[in-house]
């Protein structure tokens, strides 16, 4: 196995992380983002307020991407897998 085939994996490593991560982080952000202007425009400071709405609407991200996702990471799974064989066969 040669270096570059190991910084293959790992950059393939690090983009499926960041593109099976990014629809919940980016919903995360959006409702923070939401409730920080309602707080802001109603003069409510209160810090508790922002949790609640941001792990509701993570947890209905999860739930509404979780089959893409999954699809994702098996198909970067058997990749490797692909690649581990070639690898022992060649």
């Amino acid at each position: 196995m040669t270096d570059i085939t190991v910084i293959k994996i790992m950059r393939e490593a690090l983009m499926v992380a960041m593109v099976v991560s990014a629809p919940v982080l980016g919903i995360g952000m959006l409702v923070g983002l939401i409730v920080s202007i309602f707080q802001t425009t109603t003069s409510i400071q209160e810090q508790t307020l922002t949790f609640v709405p941001k792990i509701l609407a993570i947890f209905a991200a999860f739930i509404f991407f979780a089959s893409w996702m999954m699809h994702t990471l098996i198909n970067y799974t058997k990749g490797v897998f692909m690649m581990i064989s070639k690898i022992g066969a060649g």
